[in-house]
């Protein structure tokens, strides 16, 4: 008998996309699927969307980690896969993620790619192909629920949550493994406004993030020049979405400093992001 994957997706106001990744969950074909919603009391309709896919609904906040926390709780399964209600998993998603636990690993990452539309969304593309192949990058989806249970998900951050959780993996010895997936997560139409306000938000969280793992922020951005450097032949041939690539990264760039210094005024307060 296979054993259950509980599948918990955290959202808020995703009616646009929440469908569409709970159609790709149902379609599985892993035989023992559970699927768990947790709404953070949204007003568009999302919930009422959500009622018609999942196993249950379920309403908690105040952000994503304290989500995933509620979704673990309300699992059933020995594992859990947490997605994004923006993310659409390709139909052998979960087989092959409990398959490349029966190699071995401890956690599983799916590798995404980013699709959407206008000139941003296709930056944002091309920055994340640079990713697919760069396995200390990518952070775990799929995780034993005991382990969730005991560790769970850092409540004094939301951004950095899944990165501290791979840190905490790597820290104690367990291995982290990409599945031969690849995930679509749909941006939309991105613009700038909404990559600085996300990166800003982020931002707030990378003092405790840097509290709890010393370098980690450094070591992450090389690690990510470090996956540019291997891709340069790909940005050389797209010179126009590369350029945009690298302004937008700087904006990014800008988006954690100002984030961060607020946080480290929140840090300084007793205040959480």
């Amino acid at each position: 008998m296979s054993a259950t994957v509980s599948v918990v997706v955290p959202t808020r106001n995703n009616a646009r996309t929440i469908e569409a990744c709970l159609k790709s969950v149902r379609a599985q074909t892993y035989p023992a699927v559970e699927l768990i919603v947790v709404d953070n009391s949204s007003d568009d309709g999302t919930p009422q969307l959500a009622e018609g896919y999942a196993n249950r609904v379920v309403t908690a906040g105040p952000e994503r980690s304290a989500q995933r926390n509620r979704g673990v709780q309300e699992a059933t399964g020995e594992w859990v896969l947490w997605l994004d209600s923006d993310m659409v998993l390709p139909p052998d998603a979960v087989a092959a993620a409990v398959r490349t636990t029966e190699a071995g690993a401890d956690a599983v990452a799916l590798p995404e790619r980013t699709i959407g539309s206008g000139f941003w969304t296709q930056c944002r593309a091309l920055e994340r192909s640079c990713y697919l192949d760069q396995p200390l990058l990518h952070n775990p989806r799929l995780l034993r629920r005991d382990y969730l249970l005991a560790q769970g998900f850092h409540l004094g951050m939301s951004g950095p949550e899944d990165a501290d959780l791979r840190m905490r993996l790597r820290a104690e010895g367990h291995t982290v493994a990409l599945a031969p997936v690849i995930v679509d997560h749909d941006e939309g139409r991105l613009t700038l406004k909404d990559v600085l306000e996300k990166r800003y938000y982020y931002g707030r969280s990378i003092p405790t993030f840097a509290a709890e793992h010393e370098g980690a922020v450094s070591d992450q951005g090389r690690g990510i020049l470090r996956s540019y450097v291997v891709h340069r032949g790909d940005l050389a041939r797209d010179p126009l979405h590369a350029a945009g690539m690298v302004f937008m990264r700087g904006l990014e760039v800008v988006g954690y400093a100002f984030g961060a210094r607020r946080g480290r005024r929140d840090r300084a307060a007793g205040r959480t992001p």
